[in-house]
């Protein structure tokens, strides 16, 4: 039996497709909203933070002819997300990818740790995923299909050298498993729930002047000898948004210049 003609550049085509990601207003969040536009979705940028970089992400995507849409939201606020993506639905059609983006890091000493300091970090990415993930698949599964993303980190798969983050580790541990477990609960219902753990990346965060010594330590633990860029994370996470991961679920993708193999 033969096989249906294959036309590979059309897998990795959006164009019609409605996106809504979280953390959009800087760094990997930013990168990811373009890409998704530039591939033909349409896409709703949500992020908390009110400094300009939401709308500079907006105006990067209209810029280059893309259709966005602000969205100035607190992942750990269930009922907002909930009206974001009916917002979403209402202004650009039905949700079909959600890329979810918006975290913190920060670090101290597990024995010297506050509450409010672990409660917080906690409350942003592990309960603000949950969160968006639920929003965005109640409206996904009743169309039934859809492309969940979520940014993890290779920091829930390995403990960093040199790092005193254990509530980010475990948070980012917490993603990958409760992506995994929701993956399983939506796969015979059309919609499909992947990560992306990225290694070392020149975010912002990590690019300030005062992080040097700390960016050289990063690039010499990685194998490929330097941190990704931002842009690096955009092809993975179209392919989890199109149909050329249309067998992919459960997955979680680390993305971290060979680091996990040593």
């Amino acid at each position: 039996m033969s096989e249906d003609k294959l036309n590979a550049p059309a897998l990795f085509d959006l164009s019609g497709s409605v996106a809504l990601v979280t953390g959009a207003g800087s760094g990997i969040g930013q990168r990811i909203a373009c890409g998704l536009a530039q591939c033909g979705a349409k896409v709703a940028c949500l992020d908390r933070r009110d400094d300009g970089g939401l709308q500079n992400t907006i105006d990067l995507i209209t810029d280059d002819g893309g259709k966005a849409l602000p969205l100035q939201v607190d992942v750990t606020d269930r009922q907002s997300l909930k009206q974001a993506v009916e917002q979403t639905q209402t202004s650009l059609g039905d949700l079909g990818i959600a890329v979810n983006a918006a975290g913190i890091a920060n670090a101290c000493a597990a024995e010297d740790m506050g509450e409010d300091q672990y409660q917080t970090l906690m409350d942003i990415n592990l309960k603000g995923v949950f969160n968006s993930c639920q929003a965005e698949a109640n409206a996904m599964l009743k169309h039934g299909k859809g492309s969940i993303i979520n940014i993890a980190s290779m920091s829930g798969v390995i403990a960093n050298r040199g790092l005193d983050q254990c509530h980010y580790n475990a948070s980012k541990a917490g993603v990958i498993h409760m992506g995994k477990s929701m993956a399983m609960e939506w796969v015979g219902r059309g919609v499909r729930v992947n990560s992306i753990s990225p290694g070392y990346t020149a975010t912002p965060m990590n690019t300030r002047p005062e992080m040097v010594h700390q960016t050289r330590e990063f690039e010499s633990q990685t194998p490929m000898g330097r941190m990704a860029s931002v842009n690096e994370m955009v092809g993975p996470a179209i392919f989890l948004a199109s149909d050329a991961s249309s067998y992919c679920t459960g997955v979680d993708l680390l993305v971290d210049g060979g680091f996990c193999c040593w």
